[in-house]
């Protein structure tokens, strides 16, 4: 059976015995060549796959797919030590913001306290907004 190494499929794939596989075996060196196609090759009798023959570019021995894991994981931990960081600076400048803003509203409330006369509903309710605010 001939499955193409760059599309997936859905449907499961056929299998080639040996024996087949053995008299075609250049038809199916010269199809996964030129098409991309894999041909999954099983024991005569049993269903289970025991080699496939794939096109070259395809073929990835176990230590290039070990090596390609282990650069993954490298470049997605340095990936994730970047992002840790960059919301700790955030965090920091988030604080240091919100301190300056508390700052500011608290000069504004002495300027306003030295000015406003003393009672005045309007600057109450504003007062008891800004405290409901504070509070959350």
């Amino acid at each position: 059976m001939a499955v193409s190494a760059l599309t997936p499929h859905s449907d499961q794939p056929r299998s080639l015995p040996l024996r087949e596989a053995r008299t075609r075996l250049t038809q199916l060196v010269s199809l996964a060549e030129l098409t991309d196609t894999v041909t999954v090759l099983t024991r005569d009798g049993d269903p289970r796959p025991v080699a496939a023959i794939v096109p070259a570019g395809a073929a990835r021995t176990r230590a290039q797919a070990g090596a390609d894991a282990d650069r993954f994981a490298t470049v997605t931990s340095g990936w994730a030590r970047r992002l840790d960081e960059q919301r700790r600076q955030s965090g920091r400048r988030h604080a240091a913001e919100l301190r300056a803003v508390r700052a500011a509203l608290a000069q504004a409330w002495a300027e306003l306290d030295r000015r406003a006369p003393g009672g005045d509903p309007a600057l109450a309710r504003l007062r008891a907004a800004h405290a409901d605010l504070l509070a959350d």
